[in-house]
């Protein structure tokens, strides 16, 4: 699995994880983010691996659903992005001449404002 991958489940869970059980969410957890195996998540939570297998996946596609009505994840990666570029803006605006400067900031947050 990549960062990329391993950022995006963070992502979700972070933003979804509250809809799932508390049962899914310790399973998914243990799993997931504590790095047990199958097995072990298996052993301690009384359930077969194939149990806890299941659970995992049901789990993903049930953060993935979430992400795929509600877009939080989404939008929040979008917003990010334009405040970093706001960011950058700001370091360099001695380099940028003054009407530049204000008009893209201005217009990066107005785009923010519409994703809000």
């Amino acid at each position: 699995m990549d960062m990329d991958e391993v950022l995006r489940r963070a992502f979700l869970y972070d933003f979804y994880g509250e809809l799932l059980t508390a049962h899914q969410r310790e399973v998914y957890e243990a799993v997931v983010q504590n790095d047990l195996s199958y097995s072990e998540a298996a052993e301690e939570f009384g359930v077969s691996r194939q149990g806890v297998h299941d659970l995992v996946k049901r789990c993903e596609k049930s953060l993935e659903q979430y992400e795929l009505k509600l877009h939080l994840v989404e939008r929040f990666l979008t917003i990010r992005a334009k405040v970093q570029r706001i960011q950058d803006l700001a370091s360099h605006c001695e380099e940028i001449d003054r009407e530049a400067f204000a008009g893209q900031v201005a217009e990066l947050s107005g785009q923010i404002l519409e994703e809000l």
